[in-house]
């Protein structure tokens, strides 16, 4: 498989040398990673791999034993809280929503926008500094799929308009990269679809890195796919590339299926 690095334009992200010690477990052992700019790069790893610890130590929220990651090849973030981080343009989602089940969707997504325009969060008993952020709310609602739902209280949505709304919340950010965690976890087909559909459609004009187990969502999105295993970079390519791989099939279905 070839290395790519060292072509074409500085990635958005430059991972290199990184790696988290648990009480002496390396959950991440020395990784090199570059993300392109305006791609979707997906990593992908049998449970244990790694995938999570190494999306925590993208965006602050665990700091590395050692190594480096750069943003657009001017900013470190290893070891930076995660405040600064998204402050500087990278965003996530997460595996497991946590939404106030008695405010709307537009007023989640109001407040996501004034928390990050400056005002703190002094703003939270004053509707008339939420209201001057309703018009940009109900975009981005609107780019998800959530307009006829803007006022149900979230508590009330299926657990498709649920990701689709945390998704919203992320992009209240106005994020370069945005990291998504799982995002189908959970989902039924036609949620699958859906989401699929709205990543497809949000990532115009910036990065997405998602963890994914579902293969098939990796192979309609990813323009790029890195494969981690015990910690590591197994493979690194297309998915048309990397499926054929042997230590991938290895890594997922045993030797057995490896040499056949």
């Amino acid at each position: 498989m070839s290395d790519r690095r060292g072509d074409g334009p500085a990635p958005v992200l430059r991972v290199r040398g990184l790696v988290r010690e648990f009480g002496g477990f390396r959950a991440v052992d020395g990784v090199d990673l570059d993300v392109a700019e305006g791609g979707v790069h997906a990593l992908v790893g049998p449970n244990g791999a790694g995938k999570t610890t190494l999306f925590n130590l993208l965006t602050g929220f665990v700091k590395p034993t050692s190594g480096s990651v750069v943003l657009a090849g001017r900013r470190e973030l290893a070891g930076r809280r995660p405040e600064e981080i998204a402050r500087w343009g990278v965003a996530r989602s997460f595996q497991i929503t946590s939404l106030f089940a008695g405010l709307s969707p537009r007023e989640h997504v109001e407040l996501a926008l004034a928390s990050s325009s400056g005002l703190g969060w002094r703003f939270w008993r004053s509707d008339r500094a939420l209201g001057r952020f309703t018009g940009r709310a109900d975009d981005l609602l609107e780019q998800v799929g959530l307009e006829a739902l803007a006022d149900v209280p979230a508590g009330s949505l299926s657990y498709g308009s649920k990701r689709a709304l945390e998704l919203a919340l992320a992009l209240a950010l106005d994020p370069k990269v945005l990291l998504l965690d799982e995002p189908t976890a959970g989902m039924g087909v036609e949620d699958i679809d859906r989401t699929i559909g709205l990543i497809q459609r949000i990532r115009a004009g910036r990065t997405v890195v998602l963890v994914e187990h579902n293969m098939s969502v990796v192979a309609s999105l990813a323009d790029t796919v890195t494969v981690l295993q015990h910690g590591r970079v197994l493979a690194e390519g297309p998915y048309a590339e990397i499926r054929h791989d042997p230590r991938v099939v290895a890594a997922y279905l045993g030797d057995a299926h490896a040499e056949r």
